[in-house]
């Protein structure tokens, strides 16, 4: 059990971890060898040696953890490694196995939990003002004014965005001097996130929050908490400088694997050059993408209405979704009026827009569930679509994680094309021993990546996430932007996740509330833009890039001969590779490879995603050189 101490006992534990709770700091994250003094407040709650067990083994062990009252803490782990039962740690609700929890005399640490329990209460208000710790109620009802939340709600048949509303106003307005976050964002609208932000942007207090968000945490984190493979690193740094950390720590734990000769276990392959490989990928899906936008914008018509430039060029035979003129009312509310819009093969749509807006309405008339009350909507014969909603209906605590992908077999059909169950799990980021797991001890973001490595598999051309994003870690986050990139039909997305939707989508429908559907080119920013200039037209022309001019006295007249060759020879060396992923995907294939040779599986495994990393740095290479030729005409 976990035992509480005064913040000034002396602590009896020595080593590199308590070096950093007298103001040490590494001088690089990763080595222990080096550290430099720095000016570090003193933390008002900390944990020392902390430790966790959680089933068979311990979750983790000999975690040092300190909080100052100022902190802005983003805390980052993959799905499983523990967050929010950090977080449940260092509220004190739940009790850990080792360690020694010290707090400051009348400090307020509050938790707002992840999926708050409404149970037994008759309305919002009695769940907020419940227990000894409920706050003054005139303060809940001035957050709940601005959140735009009614307590007198019943709260049994609340939605889960008014649920965590009312989780929100409780935890504000109980004057926190240590405020936990639990995904905050899940749930809530474009507006109440950037109210949200602008409240903890103004908070005295110190604060941890676990998002997906990554817009949510580069706006308001000042430190990042990593939890990873059972250790806790910390870094005087926000999540924007995150990614670029982690990329240092990992060439540096591959530098040491290496001198020790050692192999890396497949789980740290994975983190150490999945990541680094998929952000690569991401890169040349960004120039791709902002390729699609520019397409897509010269496609677009007169403002509130997105028609083809002519019907006589190949795309007429690639609408998989026609609009015209289509109008939506429920009990007199106009709730989409006088659309028109018609969605190709291939598009990315995003639709965002507040809570209430029309979102589902717009989603259900697109694909056919709900029909018109006037105009039309023609939805190509040929179209199949798969959904993917926000209950996770198909994840049966009591299933297998081997029943939901391939019932109960060995084999799963991807696309048309049979893989083995391992090999698939995977591609999804998850531990191939996990075939037999059941989906009730999984966390919320692996249930929810499982459910899209079924879904992604099924053969399909039209893709409706609803809230895809929720409870998902952010390397998942990567990986689903990844797998959407590569889907050949059109996908159709609602999210309130603004940096997700900057990095997929090709179109945003924006509503308001008013029944108006406003079409922009590109993603969520490129919207936000367009929403702040209400009497300007839609931007038109492409998305500016994000490479500077080159001035006419330094452009260069011709490529390189290393450019012109690498020019050449690239595609070829990309063929090559492929070829080389296609054998030995091929014998991952062999059903009982995993269990009679799991050292040559992992050596497979590795090797696939070591080629794709290589295919994927010689594409963007590629996309370079082909931008610069086009550039030298």
């Amino acid at each position: 059990m976990s035992r509480q101490h005064h913040p000034h006992a002396s602590p009896a534990k020595a080593g590199v971890q308590h070096r950093a709770a007298r103001n040490w700091t590494p001088a690089f994250a990763g080595e222990a060898n080096f550290w430099i003094r720095t000016p570090v407040a003193a933390p008002i709650l900390s944990y020392e040696d902390l430790g966790l067990v959680q089933g068979a083994g311990w979750l983790f062990r000999h975690l040092d953890l300190h909080i100052g009252a100022r902190d802005r803490l983003a805390l980052i782990g993959r799905n499983g490694a523990g967050k929010t039962t950090l977080l449940k740690l260092i509220a004190g609700t739940v009790d850990s196995d080792e360690g020694r929890r010290t707090i400051v005399p009348g400090t307020r640490v509050v938790l707002l939990e992840q999926d708050p329990r409404v149970d037994g209460c008759a309305t919002l208000a009695d769940f907020v003002m419940k227990g000894d710790d409920a706050p003054a109620r005139y303060e809940a009802d001035a957050i709940a004014d601005q959140l735009g939340i009614d307590l007198s709600r019943e709260a049994a048949s609340a939605s889960g965005g008014e649920r965590r509303r009312a989780a929100i106003v409780r935890a504000l307005a109980q004057n926190p001097d240590v405020l936990l976050l639990d995904e905050p964002t899940n749930h809530l609208d474009i507006a109440a996130i950037e109210w949200l932000e602008d409240w903890l942007g103004r908070f005295a207090g110190a604060f941890v929050v676990i998002s997906h968000d990554r817009t949510f945490l580069t706006r308001l984190t000042r430190q990042t908490l990593w939890l990873d493979r059972g250790s806790l690193r910390r870094n005087e740094i926000g999540y924007g400088g995150f990614e670029a950390w982690t990329d240092q720590v990992y060439a540096e734990e591959e530098r040491n694997a290496q001198r020790l000769d050692a192999k890396l276990k497949i789980e740290e392959h994975w983190l150490q050059r999945g990541v680094t490989g998929r952000r690569r990928r991401n890169q040349g899906r960004l120039a791709k993408l902002r390729e699609m936008r520019s397409e897509r914008a010269a496609m677009l018509g007169p403002q509130g209405a997105a028609n083809l430039v002519t019907a006589s060029d190949d795309t007429k035979t690639k609408v998989v979704i026609d609009a015209k003129h289509a109008t939506k009312a429920f009990d007199g509310r106009v709730i989409i009026r006088d659309l028109s819009l018609r969605i190709t093969r291939g598009d990315r749509i995003g639709v965002v827009g507040p809570n209430g807006a029309g979102k589902t309405t717009l989603l259900k008339l697109l694909t056919g569930e709900l029909p018109p009350d006037s105009g039309e909507v023609k939805l190509a014969k040929t179209l199949d679509g798969v959904v993917i909603d926000q209950q996770r209906k198909l994840m049966a605590p009591d299933k297998r994680v081997r029943d939901v992908l391939a019932d109960g077999g060995d084999w799963i059909e991807v696309l048309g094309v049979k893989k083995h169950i391992h090999g698939y799990l995977t591609d999804f980021l998850f531990d191939p021993n996990m075939v037999e797991a059941r989906v009730g001890t999984l966390s919320g973001g692996e249930r929810s990546r499982l459910l899209l490595a079924r879904e992604f598999a099924r053969a399909s051309n039209l893709l409706v996430l609803d809230e895809p994003t929720n409870d998902l870690d952010l390397e998942t986050l990567d990986l689903l932007q990844e797998v959407i990139a590569d889907y050949a039909g059109t996908v159709l997305i609602v999210s309130h996740d603004r940096d997700f939707l900057d990095r997929t989508c090709t179109l945003t429908l924006g509503l308001d509330g008013s029944g108006t559907v406003d079409i922009v080119a590109g993603g969520y920013e490129d919207w936000e833009r367009q929403r702040r200039k209400p009497s300007a037209k839609p931007v038109r022309t492409p998305a500016k890039s994000t490479i500077a001019p080159v001035s006419p006295q330094s452009a260069p007249r011709k490529l390189s001969y290393k450019d012109q060759r690498d020019y050449d020879l690239l595609p070829g060396r990309i063929e090559a590779i492929e070829a080389a992923i296609a054998r030995d995907e091929a014998a991952l294939h062999d059903p009982a490879l995993y269990t009679r040779d799991p050292a040559k599986f992992a050596a497979l495994t590795e090797a696939i995603a070591t080629a794709r990393a290589e295919k994927d740095a010689a594409e963007l290479r590629w996309l370079e050189l082909a931008e610069q030729v086009e550039a030298l005409g």
